[in-house]
């Protein structure tokens, strides 16, 4: 459909884009996030480590990763959480990052606690994550659970997950041995492909 300016001249509309290589402008560098968790929260210390693949398993180096979380009590810092409990002000519960020349973005923070489910039960701890990349028109929904975690196997929403595509949502954790520290968990996002991250339609 055509429309006309203040001038009255033809507007005509151009096709959609995708996000393109420089979407990241306005929202890295300094107004990055990668402190989700001061270092006086109360919880388990968490370094999570991210790497973005793109289909070919290249890593993507303009890409971007933002995580919502609970605290360490499974409370969410949001004015429209119901929960009773108290909220934790050394934890932000948000974080975003851009990924570096080697496709990796770094998250300092803790694990989060239980939240509940829309059952009444608990879900696991987990994190909530939006990736956004170029070619990607709507940002792509995901979670990333912790391997090992005895609570998964109660999770309503991994249950939805075939078995054999959970481990594309578990972070792993990264052994001393081949260089990790204490607290360090890696996490991998395929964007498509063999390996390609479980997304949700949310």
């Amino acid at each position: 459909m055509r429309t006309k300016n203040s001038r009255g001249r033809d507007l005509v509309p151009t096709p959609s884009q995708t996000v393109g290589p420089y979407f990241q402008i306005g929202m890295s560098g300094a107004r990055e996030i990668p402190r989700i968790a001061a270092p006086g929260a109360s919880g388990e210390r968490v370094k999570l480590i991210c790497t973005i693949f793109d289909r070919d398993g290249v890593r993507i180096d303009d890409a971007m990763i933002e995580i919502w979380q609970a605290n360490a009590d499974g409370k969410y810092n949001h004015s429209a959480g119901r929960q009773s409990k108290g909220v934790d002000a050394a934890v932000l519960g948000f974080g975003r990052v851009s990924s570096n020349s080697e496709g990796i973005c770094v998250f300092e923070t803790i694990k989060p606690g239980r939240v509940p489910g829309r059952d009444g039960g608990l879900q696991a701890p987990h994190l909530e994550v939006s990736v956004f990349a170029r070619g990607v028109l709507k940002r792509l929904a995901t979670r990333i659970y912790f391997a090992g975690e005895p609570a998964n196997e109660e999770d309503p929403v991994l249950a939805l997950v075939p078995k054999a595509r959970r481990n594309t949502l578990m972070a792993e954790p990264v052994a001393s041995s081949t260089g990790g520290e204490p607290g360090a968990w890696r996490f991998d996002v395929h964007l498509a492909g063999r390996r390609e991250t479980v997304f949700f339609d949310v």
